[in-house]
């Protein structure tokens, strides 16, 4: 592992590559502390640090676009909106690539047709960022978070739409001179940043509430300790195996004879992904989750205040109860959810029939079956029983850190490294940094991370 590190840094090429990405990161830190003007700050964080402990819609709110946000969201900074309305903006066009055929021949034209797609995507996320912004500034100002001398200023509200907008586009500019200049997926990287700078404060919880022989509430002991730990472990392992997890179906090619030579007959496989929609599942099913506990609590509020009784106050206080986060109801209607998005997010991205298609023509097909309508109903049979495993496993993930935080108390930006929507992030962001740094260090005969010495001396040997 040290001499992968020494590797690294001994081709020009690739340190560069890691340095700037490095100091890209750096910057976007940076203005993660520049402040939207006119905002008072510290009655912000204190009135968001009481929202996440009482667990209200709003704390839940707040931690889920935290995710995206690096904590900016709960501090109104510059980078406030993260590069979330980047990434719906992405996500919409994605999938109306699916079901408009202009868009859908744009993107079979090449790089022309996706140039043309990511200006679209820019000018949305321009759009998304002006409507995302009115709408947190008007929530704060509504809730006195704004100095008085600002507060229904016209000037400021341009001002703060303009600051949270243009911090927006700067992010994604920043994410694509990550991908031209340096190495890895930008806008990942710089998500799995603001998710990680979370953890320091996630140590330092444990650290302070750490005392072996107290049993008082909000303490850990050992035995805390080491669950703690070992699920850390267990969870980060089981992300990394179900990310890379596959399915591989066996292809053979078919043989043909040009004069008196004997062409192809090679054997290979197609890998499926049992995790093949990544984490957008999880991102639908928690997003749409925060909108019924907004709802209810906002309704059984509106009770509470109006002293309305009767059947109406007892079931508004029944559901905002059990659509809290951690809830019995909350969490099944999530696993519904992450199921369901799962399957859709396949019959989107995957199409069997084309890919049966692609087989055929160059001439391959898969033991046993015959080309066209056969091998696309295997192929889509296949697909729906891994997505079944892959769409458990995200179920387990994302239902984990609710369960510790009800039953055992933890706050939930530690539990968070225990499973959710970050910790899946975050693992296919460092895998993918990690394939990329290893496949540059390969290409060059140098030993890498999952390499030995001796492969990386043999290598060097033969070229």
């Amino acid at each position: 592992m040290l001499q992968a590190f020494i590797n690294v840094f001994r081709i020009a090429e690739l340190r560069t590559k890691i340095l700037f990405t490095l100091a890209m990161l750096a910057v976007y830190r940076i203005g993660h502390w520049i402040p939207v003007p006119g905002v008072n700050q510290e009655q912000l964080a204190k009135f968001f640090e009481q929202q996440v402990s009482e667990g209200s819609a709003a704390g839940r709110a707040a931690q889920f676009v935290t995710v995206f946000s690096g904590g900016a969201f709960g501090h109104s900074t510059i980078f406030g909106l993260g590069v979330m309305p980047y990434i719906s903006a992405s996500i919409i066009f994605q999938l109306l690539g699916q079901v408009v055929p202009s868009l859908k021949a744009l993107q079979n034209e090449g790089p022309t047709g996706r140039q043309k797609i990511a200006e679209w995507t820019r000018l949305a996320t321009i759009g998304l960022c002006i409507v995302q912004g009115i709408g947190w500034l008007k929530y704060i100002d509504s809730m006195g978070m704004v100095y008085p001398e600002y507060a229904g200023n016209f000037i400021w509200w341009v001002m703060g739409v303009a600051a949270l907008t243009a911090g927006c586009m700067f992010l994604m500019w920043l994410g694509e001179q990550i991908d031209k200049y340096g190495i890895g997926n930008g806008v990942s990287l710089i998500i799995a940043a603001g998710i990680l700078t979370q953890m320091p404060s996630a140590i330092q919880w444990i650290m302070t509430n750490f005392d072996p022989g107290s049993s008082e509430a909000g303490k850990i002991g050992f035995t805390g300790l080491f669950f703690i730990i070992a699920g850390f472990v267990l969870v980060i392992a089981g992300s990394v195996l179900m990310t890379v997890a596959q399915r591989r179906i066996p292809i053979q090619q078919a043989k043909h004879t040009r004069g008196r030579k004997v062409f192809g007959g090679q054997r290979s496989y197609l890998p499926l992904r049992i995790n093949h929609g990544g984490v957008m599942p999880v991102i639908f099913a928690s997003s749409l989750m925060i909108f019924p506990s907004v709802i209810f609590s906002m309704l059984e509020q509106q009770a509470r205040v109006s002293s309305q009784g009767g059947w109406w106050a007892q079931t508004t206080a029944w559901l905002a109860e059990n659509f809290q986060n951690g809830a019995f109801p909350y969490v099944v209607f999530e696993v519904i959810l992450i199921y369901f998005f799962s399957y859709f997010w396949i019959t989107v991205q995957f199409n069997p029939e084309d890919m049966s298609k692609q087989l055929r023509d160059h001439g391959s097909f898969i033991p046993g079956l015959r080309p066209g309508p056969r091998t696309a109903e295997y192929l889509e049979s296949v697909m729906e029983r891994v997505t079944f495993v892959g769409a458990a496993f995200l179920a387990v993930i994302a239902v984990l850190p609710m369960v510790i935080n009800k039953s055992l108390g933890i706050p939930f930006n530690v539990t968070q490294f225990l499973g959710g929507t970050g910790l899946l992030i975050v693992v296919s962001v460092v895998l993918d940094f990690i394939q990329r740094v290893e496949a540059n260090l390969l290409m060059r005969n140098y030993a890498g991370f999952l390499g030995t010495d001796e492969t990386a001396r043999g290598g060097r040997t033969a070229s």
